[in-house]
């Protein structure tokens, strides 16, 4: 992968995300502003980053799951996609899933952001599909084991 350049807001002490360990497959993303995600709502917090993705890449916004474990706060589009054109401030979108008010302080970890190549397709459209053994069963069509 190419090199990301990143912009920092200039207030508010935004550091750039970085990896936790060698062997992590995402980067902290951290508040750049203090919030209140009340019990069973949602919320945008900033982080105060702003990337330039190279064309055929996209930065997925996941959630960390120590947040999702201990407090029931997750990403509520995950994962959220920025797109390799999208040059706005990196904004992640919370939900409070637990039964207390979640606060947040600029500087907390709030999601991690994973960079993932992405394909693009070309579409034919057809009268027929293909055969599966699987056809148009959905949803637990699958079984349990």
């Amino acid at each position: 992968m190419d090199v990301i350049k990143v912009k920092l807001k200039a207030e508010g002490g935004v550091t750039p995300p970085a990896y936790a360990t060698a062997g992590a497959s995402g980067m902290d993303l951290r508040a750049s502003e203090a919030a209140v995600i009340k019990a069973g709502k949602r919320g945008i917090v900033g982080t105060g980053l702003y990337i330039e993705l190279p064309e055929g890449y996209e930065a997925q916004v996941r959630p960390r799951s120590g947040l999702a474990f201990k407090h029931g706060v997750t990403v509520l589009n995950a994962p959220g996609t920025i797109d390799s054109d999208y040059r706005g401030e990196i904004r992640v979108i919370l939900i409070n899933l637990g039964e207390e008010d979640f606060a947040i302080e600029p500087g907390d970890r709030i999601a991690q952001m994973v960079f993932a190549p992405v394909t693009k397709a070309e579409l034919e459209t057809a009268d027929e599909l293909g055969e599966t053994a699987r056809a148009e069963g959905g949803f637990g069509s699958t079984g349990k084991r």
